[in-house]
């Protein structure tokens, strides 16, 4: 089976298509297009409303948390004189998640561009979170990577993060705590990946809702066909 016919067949078999006249007008390239166009649009909604300033800060959705350690403590902290110092590891940490997510656009686009159509299928035939574990797969290392740097250079230069850092290292070899949560710089670019991919999934389900928002003529026919 040519990879038309394939991608015909599995819209075919979506329960949200069901006119086969218009199944047979469109062309894997049609829907290999408007897939794209959906991605892109997603992915750079998702990039343009976290990396803004009070893009993690601002939204109670996405807000960073402080780590279960430290908002067991805080109550204890607070008394010690060290609200502050808490509030403002927490600020330091969504402002770095914002600098960071702003800066993962070029990587959310390459991975669309390369997109196949075995991730088309899965995308098309996958469950709400398709296009969350389409991006996680395909950026996940690299954005880890790249928001690394970023995110340890903003909370390095608090006492608080120092000091979290060297305990929780220490409980992590004990097996207290989580080993991915031992670095305060790997809990939040873990956060704010995780945030950013919900952001984009978002997106997508918005397009699907309502396809006349979609930016791309091809998403529109596609995902309004999907609609009825």
């Amino acid at each position: 089976m040519n990879k038309r016919r394939q991608l015909l067949a599995l819209l075919a078999a979506s329960p949200c298509l069901a006119h086969a006249g218009l199944l047979d007008s469109l062309s894997s390239k049609d829907a290999g297009t408007a897939l794209k166009q959906a991605l892109e649009q997603g992915a750079s909604q998702a990039v343009a409303t976290l990396g803004a300033a009070d893009g993690f800060f601002g939204n109670e959705r996405f807000r960073l948390p402080l780590p279960d350690v430290l908002q067991k403590a805080a109550p204890i902290l607070r008394t010690l004189g060290q609200g502050q110092a808490l509030d403002d590891l927490q600020l330091t940490m969504n402002r770095a998640a914002e600098t960071a997510v702003s800066e993962a656009k070029p990587l959310l686009l390459a991975a669309v561009k390369s997109m196949s159509v075995q991730d088309a299928k899965g995308i098309l035939s996958g469950g709400e979170d398709s296009v969350t574990q389409f991006f996680r797969g395909k950026t996940q290392a690299a954005l880890t990577q790249k928001f690394l740097p970023v995110v340890s250079k903003a909370t390095s230069r608090l006492q608080l993060a120092d000091q979290y850092n060297k305990l929780a290292g220490q409980a992590a070899t004990f097996g207290l705590l989580k080993a991915e949560d031992a670095q305060l710089e790997g809990f939040v670019t873990r956060k704010a990946l995780d945030a950013l991919y919900l952001r984009i999934g978002d997106e997508e389900k918005a397009i699907r809702q309502n396809p006349a928002q979609a930016i791309g003529s091809m998403a529109k026919k596609v995902f309004g066909a999907l609609g009825n």
